[in-house]
């Protein structure tokens, strides 16, 4: 029979939860109220656990969740629990767990996915996509620096966009979360490092933090870790991301899924707010694909 799939979530966002289908809601005692908001916005039922309560043990909890998991067989559900340590790895905002009879399992989450994808099909990413550099996105900025400002590039990928930003007299710190790219960058006859932008440090200062066709990976809370480390690293953003509804796996050209999350302007503008930048311009191109948004943003 299929294990059930538990989503623990630190608080009671919906925006981590876009195109799951989920079959109950659970909680806490503390955070019955907002877990509630949520189960409504599912559409779905809530149940109060007290042994979930984090000044109980590990042991009645694990049970807890043990009970919870024998009566969800091949469903998705989702519990909310602050706090709440299993001792399955180091706390984040969403984990997704199964149990396997011995213990807990954690499953990779959609980033780690996807990052397992570019990491075997780097060669047929680079064949896959134009050679040309993303020069829609860097005129956005390029009269607002001057030759030899510094630019933090996060997804270096391929190396496209920092050949054009290094010919326009910028040095770039080149940075990807695969070693496949960082390889290959390397291979090519530049300085590159392996840089996870949800788990590293930015450093810096720069004049600016680049990412071109890496943000649309993140969903809503990673992408607000993101902003918020590129704003104590850099004045001044510029990034790609796509436009539309929700999120959707994609196994578009690499035959491997990729993780990509979709905005609209809105909550995108809204987002970039709570993380103290403003937005000089916004940008939407029309590809293959779909739609994206072209963005340079400013903190403060």
């Amino acid at each position: 029979m299929c294990p059930a799939r538990l989503i623990l979530l630190d608080g009671a966002s919906g925006a981590e939860l876009a195109g799951e289908r989920i079959a109950q809601v659970y909680a806490c005692p503390a955070a019955a109220e907002p877990a509630g908001r949520l189960a409504d916005d599912l559409g779905v039922r809530l149940t109060v656990v007290p042994e979930l309560a984090d000044e109980d043990s590990v042991r009645r909890a694990d049970a807890a969740l043990r009970e919870i998991a024998d009566q969800h067989r091949g469903e998705t559900v989702v519990v909310v629990a602050p706090g709440l340590d299993l001792g399955i790895g180091s706390p984040q905002a969403k984990v997704v767990i199964e149990h396997t009879g011995d213990g807990w399992s954690v499953l990779p989450g959609d980033n780690e996915v996807t990052l397992a994808t570019y990491e075997q099909a780097a060669e047929r990413f680079r064949e896959s996509i134009p050679r040309e550099p993303n020069t829609t996105l860097i005129e956005l900025f390029d009269h607002l620096l001057e030759p030899g400002s510094t630019v933090l590039e996060i997804g270096s990928g391929t190396g496209r966009d920092a050949g054009e930003l290094e010919r326009r007299g910028y040095r770039v710190r080149r940075t990807d979360a695969t070693r496949s790219f960082v390889e290959m960058i390397r291979a090519d006859g530049f300085e590159a490092e392996r840089l996870n932008a949800l788990t590293d440090d930015f450093g810096g200062p720069y004049d600016l933090v680049f990412a071109d066709a890496v943000f649309l990976h993140f969903d809503r809370a990673q992408l607000r870790t993101v902003l918020l480390k590129a704003n104590k690293a850099a004045g001044l953003l510029a990034f790609t991301t796509r436009e539309g509804d929700g999120a959707e796996w994609s196994n578009r050209h690499l035959d491997l899924p990729r993780h990509i999350t979709k905005w609209r302007e809105e909550p995108l503008r809204a987002l970039l707010a709570e993380t103290s930048w403003s937005v000089d311009h916004l940008q939407r191109a029309k590809t293959k694909v779909g739609s994206w948004f072209h963005i340079l943003a400013r903190r403060g």
